[in-house]
């Protein structure tokens, strides 16, 4: 939501009570987003559980890849997106930079949470064991630890400016892990396979169009990238959600202090 002229610059929150009402009307409004991003989720499941071929080595526990890997997607994009509004907050001063950045930890934490929990509900069938300490599983979790700081640390702060500095420094730290996640399977032995879709060759392979070198099935591969796109809109859900939240926090807060 873009400020309006009722909303002080200085203070980031609407200055009276009739503003508070605005900003609790279009929360409570239709979300047609929530609602697309949800018929699409089921619909994606619905496609991976029923009409994806089941594959002839893992079986029907492989298709929990459909929901690990686009929560995995999501969730990096989401701290990636922490700290460049971080970044920019610590530029630009601006408020709203700030509010979506939580936001957007806030969502990326539960996507997190996700592949987490749906990780070792794969590994159990496939690698015998719901948990191994290698290096692409320990660096995630470590990192679910970062952004659940970050969020204690906004918490634990009252005074708005220092909070937005602190968790602008540590959102932009913390995401400095993500590439080292994501190369781990290539710089250490690790029982996690290495990315099928996501390495430069198989991107390269995609895009010839040739059948043959896809890195999987056509239908497999159809299944996987609206995954991706519905994970993606549903994490835009969630954020518009959340930060709409905010701002309404936001408002109540400078109507109590005035």
């Amino acid at each position: 939501m873009t400020p309006s002229t009722s909303w002080p610059a200085a203070a980031g929150a609407p200055a009276s009570g009739d503003s508070i009402a605005i900003a609790s009307g279009r929360r409570g409004g239709f979300d047609w987003i929530a609602v697309i991003a949800a018929i699409a989720v089921i619909g994606t499941i619905a496609r991976a559980m029923f009409f994806t071929p089941i594959e002839l080595r893992q079986g029907a526990a492989q298709k929990i890849f459909y929901l690990h890997v686009p929560a995995a997607w999501v969730a990096f994009m989401a701290f990636g997106l922490v700290a460049i509004a971080g970044l920019l907050y610590l530029w630009l001063r601006d408020e709203r930079l700030d509010r979506f950045a939580a936001s957007s930890a806030e969502v990326g934490l539960v996507f997190t949470t996700v592949v987490l929990i749906t990780g070792p509900i794969w590994a159990r069938p496939i690698w015998g064991v719901w948990w191994t300490w290698d290096a692409r599983l320990t660096s995630t979790l470590f990192l679910w630890f970062i952004y659940l700081g970050y969020l204690v640390l906004r918490g634990a702060l009252d005074d708005r400016a220092m909070r937005a500095r602190y968790s602008a420094i540590l959102g932009a730290l913390g995401a400095l892990l993500i590439p080292f996640i994501h190369m781990s399977v290539y710089l250490f032995r690790v029982a996690h396979p290495q990315p099928i879709v996501g390495s430069p060759q198989a991107i390269v392979d995609i895009a010839s169009g040739d059948p043959a070198r896809a890195p999987l099935p056509p239908e497999m591969l159809q299944t996987l990238l609206m995954s991706l796109a519905a994970f993606t809109l549903l994490y835009a859900a969630f954020v518009r959600a959340r930060y709409r939240l905010a701002v309404e926090q936001d408002a109540r807060d400078a109507h109590g202090a005035a």
